[in-house]
């Protein structure tokens, strides 16, 4: 009876990542009658629902306790006790992103990556799936240009845990890399390459990553020629050097010991391929100032301004975070959005981001405009820019700002899923195991000199780079 309850109720596993708000939690359960529907939602309010929240609140109040060790293989690990749910989130991350893979065969990291639950040993994609839906577990996982990574979420019935483990094992240090599949999800990526580059906004987004990266392993564009190079093989050497345990951090959440949470990542690093140790990223030197126009007869302008702006460890980061929510991060109450929507109707959509990485990640302003009225959009939202630059923000702004980001905070770290993306971002990036507990702290420090300063000194108009797609 134990384990039909466990598997029955396996979409329980799919409530926490679609509860993820304080403000009111949506119920999720599998379609039932009678007793069963009556027993899941007893259970899910007694035993999930109201732990739940109970935990966050703490959370939010008191931080997150963060256990930090090596595997004798050298795999760091990022470990939190949570005993409110019934559940473990894992995520095993790699220097494996996109970053590392050789220009003619652009496109080999995320092919490995999509590949690497598709077959394992004898288990083909099938075999693989059933035995996830008899286990109740889901798999998951990501790519960027920094990393990849696998995820797994189960039930801590220890039957049902120690099989998923072993599978997430499996898949982690041998994946076959079937063919068949691989020839399915290379022409899928050829596909949707061509689709993409017949898009302005994706053309937009290529031509202005390649440019602000210029020789860099950051600014590898995929094509339909790159990926059509990738062969089984390269997966498998691609895989060998980069999927170690040197190269991994684990990262996990939940309902378990220290001693379990540590032989859980002696058994996922173990059999990994020894690999080689990670080769720094390239420095970044950045662009001189351009304009890059390219034809499109799209009726809507595509205009990208940005530069390489800062790393993941770098303290910049918190001005940063501040400065840009005031510049354009901020939706409505964004100087960008004000200016260039709401007092002159130049663009429907106008936002600004940074993305950090190991080395200096993007700074981008983005908008889209009628092609007529391109070059007085433009020209305002580079005057908004440089009037944020050289004054800062004001008073109200940097108050608002700080306000928002420190009362959200709550609501990033709300589920499980989001405190496996932070772990994991602490983990492979080396930041302070208090960055949780700082946050609120460094943010409120930041004063309104620190904005402009950082701004003045990262976002230097020599280094600018405008790339407009279909503009006249």
């Amino acid at each position: 009876m134990a384990v039909w309850t466990f598997r029955a109720a396996r979409s329980l596993a799919d409530l926490f990542d679609e509860s993820r708000s304080l403000r009111g939690v949506r119920l999720l359960l599998p379609p039932a009658h009678g007793f069963l529907q009556r027993f899941l939602e007893e259970f899910t309010m007694r035993y999930l629902i109201v732990p739940l929240l109970a935990f966050f609140a703490i959370v939010a109040h008191a931080g997150v306790k963060i256990d930090h060790w090596q595997t004798a293989n050298g795999a760091r690990v990022y470990f939190v006790a949570n005993d409110a749910l019934p559940i473990l989130d894992i995520e095993v991350s790699f220097a494996a992103g996109t970053a590392y893979e050789p220009p003619a065969k652009a496109g080999l990291a995320s092919l490995t990556r999509g590949l690497l639950d598709t077959g394992a040993d004898d288990l083909d994609e099938e075999a693989i799936a059933a035995r996830l839906v008899d286990l109740g577990a889901r798999l998951g996982g990501s790519l960027d240009t920094d990393r990849a990574s696998l995820s797994l979420r189960t039930l801590t019935d220890a039957e049902l845990r120690s099989g998923a483990i072993e599978l997430m094992a499996l898949l982690l240090a041998r994946p076959s890399f079937p063919p068949a599949v691989l020839a399915r999800e290379a022409a899928r990526t050829m596909a949707a390459i061509r689709e993409a580059d017949t898009r302005p906004e994706a053309i937009a987004a290529k031509r202005f990553t390649a440019a602000i990266y210029p020789g860099h392993p950051y600014g590898l564009i995929p094509t339909v020629d790159t990926v059509a190079a990738v062969t089984r093989d390269d997966l498998i050497d691609f895989h060998r050097r980069h999927y170690s345990a040197v190269r991994a951090t684990v990262a996990m959440i939940g309902a378990i010991s220290r001693a379990e949470a540590e032989a859980i990542a002696d058994r996922l690093t173990r059999d990994l391929p020894v690999g080689a140790p990670l080769v720094a990223l390239p420095k970044v030197s950045p662009p001189g100032t351009a304009v890059l126009r390219y034809e499109h007869p799209a009726t809507q302008a595509h205009i990208h301004i940005g530069l390489p702006l800062v790393r993941r460890s770098d303290e910049a980061i918190w001005p940063l975070l501040v400065g840009n929510y005031i510049l354009g991060g901020g939706g409505f109450v964004s100087r960008l959005m004000k200016e260039v929507r709401e007092k002159r109707g130049y663009a429907y959509s106008v936002w600004s981001t940074f993305t950090p990485r190991l080395v200096e990640g993007p700074f981008l302003i983005a908008l889209q405009t009628r092609r007529e009225q391109t070059g007085e959009a433009l020209q305002v939202a580079r005057q908004v820019l440089d009037d944020f630059i050289a004054q800062g923000p004001t008073a109200k702004e940097l108050a608002a700002a700080k306000k928002n980001l420190i009362d959200g905070q709550a609501l990033r770290i709300d589920s499980n899923a989001k405190l496996l993306g932070y772990l994991t971002l602490i983990g492979f990036y080396g930041l302070p195991l208090d960055y949780l507990d700082q946050f609120a702290h460094k943010i409120a420090a930041v004063r309104a000199e620190d904005v402009r300063r950082v701004f003045a000194e990262r976002l230097r108009p020599e280094h600018r780079l405008t790339v407009i797609v279909a503009g006249d």
